[in-house]
């Protein structure tokens, strides 16, 4: 997470810690008799988590602005937040037992198991947890922490017990067959579960579709076939419905597969279970082949559809340098993120220019794509371009005035911008009396629909454990690979301020959810040395999405491999790198996408 680095001057901090005006509060009283008897004073705040650093602190009026932030009395109950020393915060996820206290437990029948028991260390320890972000300073605190995956040694559901559930929502993607399948014969195969049930097309399902009875017999070679054999849509979501439905059927454990919208209908449903004090576990597997859900390293299906993505690239590459003055155009998903159009450009060698929806371009004059075009063709008598398919979506705007539609998912339906920028080259050459010919390929629903390869097999495998062990475990969750480590990641979106703040030798930090303290008495009272904030909306995979910065050493790498222009002004740059100070405080993303410090105080530029 990105913070402010600003020294508490010198005089400012002997006016603090001595010269104060003020009178001793008690607290200070207190603190000095605990110094002194070697044990660190009690705070007279309620700290609820730990994140510090050592060296910063940002301006007061920051802080005081900060303070009228405020969390929905909604979320509040979903935010479980635990600290330990030098800054460690673990961002935890709900269990059964935070709202049914007195739930017995059972051995984890794993412990017998002739392919497990011979494992050493298997079970998870009860502590271990996994850093959000592993590339840090000297000086710098812990940090926050997700709880790791992994299968417990005491489980809250005995196997015959079990009813659970499978759902796939939204779009399609390489590798939904093979969770499905993974989950299916690991509940049968780790755990002996019987009771297993396929929801047909999506939400909706739930209440308006018999459910399938699954057995490993019935799944055991659907990872061949791309899709998913119960079937998928969008919305259909009714939370009354769905867990009138679960509680009527018995159910008590639920796999969730979809996007961001997706786990965000997990988290409604996991609130109306617990207000009912429903017995039951919600596990999301989030599905998203644009890589866009943030604090997950990678959504399954991204590496396959990488991979397909080479053989569009490389038709247009043979169809480009095939003709005089020949242009291929390859349009690649990407709605709001583009990974996909990103690594492929970079995987193949033969790209030109990449556009992406994060980076802006324009088309005419002095530096736009147009004269870029214009040149390369020049140079090289053809030309590979990668589109992602929400780039360029205001351009489009400005020449084709449409009304904003949405589809039912609630995702901005949009326009073509392939066959737009197709029309605009067509159009430029014709202008130049140039003869050119374009060939616009897009292969957005054969990517989509292939099977997984062997990278994400081996990964939707990993994924889909993880969740029942989670599961069986008590928890409810959204699963995913944070820094290598799989690990459960909360549902909650819930907004936190963070201070932290030095004072004779002890490192304390304050986290308000309510973020109602007064920060300024916080300097006032306590004779702070050094301090630092971070705050600002924490939807850990729901509410933010990942996307590619464009101040970034990868995006920089693209460009160096294409020779492209950035297509950038001044003004884009700044306003871009005003953006990654935003996302930095907020690292890692919904799953953790604080706003920092630094931005708080600066404002805008």
């Amino acid at each position: 997470m990105a913070s402010s680095h600003i020294i508490l001057p010198k005089e400012e901090e002997e006016g603090v810690e001595g010269g104060h005006d003020s009178p001793a509060t008690p607290y200070q009283a207190q603190e000095e008799a605990g110094s002194a008897a070697g044990r660190k004073p009690a705070l007279p705040f309620s700290a609820t988590c730990v994140r510090i650093s050592r060296d910063s602190y940002p301006n007061l009026r920051a802080l005081r602005n900060a303070s009228s932030a405020t969390l929905h009395d909604e979320d509040a109950d979903f935010v479980k937040l635990d600290e330990g020393d030098y800054g460690y915060v673990l961002d935890d996820v709900q269990h059964l037992t935070d709202y049914l206290p007195d739930l017995p437990t059972f051995p984890n029948p794993l412990q017998d198991h002739p392919a497990y028991s011979t494992v050493k260390q298997y079970f998870v320890n009860a502590d271990d947890t996994v850093p959000e972000k592993v590339v840090v300073q000297k000086n710098s605190p812990r940090g926050v922490h997700f709880r790791r995956a992994g299968p417990r040694q005491r489980v809250y559901f005995e196997p015959e017990d079990v009813q659970a559930c499978i759902v796939t929502c939204g779009g399609l993607c390489p590798g939904l067959n093979t969770v499905i399948r993974e989950l299916v014969c690991g509940l049968s195969h780790m755990y002996h579960v019987n009771d297993i049930f396929g929801i047909q097309n999506g939400y909706k399902g739930f209440y308006s579709s018999n459910y399938l009875h699954m057995t490993p017999k019935s799944v055991n070679d659907i990872h061949k076939r791309g899709g998913t054999v119960l079937g998928s849509s969008r919305g259909g979501h009714d939370t009354k419905k769905i867990v009138d439905n679960i509680q009527d059927r018995g159910i008590n454990q639920v796999y969730i597969i979809g996007g961001d919208g997706t786990q965000k209908g997990a988290y409604e449903i996991f609130k109306e279970i617990r207000r009912r004090g429903l017995k039951v576990a919600v596990a999301g597997i989030p599905k998203t082949i644009d890589n866009d859900i943030a604090v997950i390293d990678k959504s399954f299906g991204f590496d396959t559809a990488v991979e397909e993505a080479q053989r569009a690239i490389n038709a247009a590459h043979v169809e480009a340098s095939s003709a005089e003055n020949g242009i291929g155009l390859v349009k690649l998903m990407g709605r709001y993120s583009g990974f996909i159009a990103m690594y492929a450009t970079l995987a193949s060698r033969d790209v030109d220019c990449c556009l992406i929806p994060e980076s802006p371009f324009y088309l005419e004059g002095e530096g736009g794509l147009l004269e870029y075009i214009d040149r390369r063709l020049k140079e090289n008598n053809h030309m590979v371009i990668v589109v992602a398919e929400g780039a360029g979506q205001d351009l489009i705007a400005q020449s084709i005035p449409v009304a904003d539609q949405q589809d039912a998912s609630g995702n901005k339906l949009l326009l073509d911008v392939g066959l737009w920028l197709t029309h605009k080259i067509k159009d430029y050459c014709k202008s130049k009396k140039m003869e050119m010919t374009i060939k616009y390929i897009d292969p957005t629903y054969m990517i989509r629909a292939i099977r997984s390869n062997a990278s994400d097999n081996v990964y939707c495998t990993l994924l889909a454990h993880s969740a029942i062990h989670g599961a069986m475990a008590g928890y409810s969750f959204t699963v995913g690979m944070v820094n290598g480590r799989h690990a459960y990641i909360p549902f909650h979106v819930s907004t936190t301020f963070t201070v932290s703040f030095c004072r004779q030798g002890w490192y304390y930090t304050l986290v308000d959810t309510e973020a109602e303290l007064n920060f300024f008495c916080i300097f006032a009272s306590t004779r702070v040395r050094m301090c630092h904030l971070e705050g600002g909306g924490v939807g850990r995979v729901t509410s933010t999405r990942n996307k590619v910065r464009i101040t970034d050493r990868m995006w920089a790498r693209l460009l160096s491999s294409t020779n492209q222009p950035s297509f950038l002004s001044q003004k884009d740059i700044d306003a871009a790198r005003e953006a990654d100070r935003t996302a930095d405080g907020r690292e890692n993303g919904q799953g953790g996408k604080k706003q920092s410090a630094s931005v708080l105080a600066n404002g805008e530029k």
